[in-house]
């Protein structure tokens, strides 16, 4: 059983990138869905497909390397399920001073920190991306 799928996740890209590995297989969840969206968006991630297996879906996330360096230097969980980490909309943090992406859950969805103050949103921590 798994207690933090979001956490796990982010472990299974980070190894991925550790490993030089091209792709790797995450448990399908609309959640998760979303956050490879804004994973791809942010150019940290090549692309990803969501692929039908027996009785579950997985999505293959292909990794991207600039001059065979990860794209992604640093990935980590902000908010927890054991201790939920909340900002307003003005105080949604930058992360490495803008150079990472701060990844909130909003009420209009997962959205960058950017994104969220540009839509006046605040709301969950998710993960810090550099």
């Amino acid at each position: 059983m798994i207690t933090d799928p979001i956490a796990d996740m982010l472990t299974i890209i980070r190894n991925g990138f550790l490993s030089k590995a091209e792709t790797v297989n995450i448990r399908y969840s609309n959640f998760k869905k979303e956050l490879a969206i804004i994973l791809k968006k942010l150019e940290f991630i090549e692309d990803f497909e969501i692929l039908k297996e027996k009785n579950y879906q997985t999505i293959k996330v292909s990794l991207k390397y600039k001059n065979a360096k990860p794209a992604l230097t640093g990935i980590k969980r902000v908010s927890k399920p054991g201790l939920r980490i909340y900002a307003k909309n003005k105080k949604v943090p930058k992360t490495l001073g803008g150079i990472g992406a701060t990844i909130v859950s909003t009420s209009k969805g997962l959205m960058t920190d950017g994104d969220a103050k540009r839509s006046g949103l605040g709301g969950e921590i998710i993960c810090k991306v550099w």
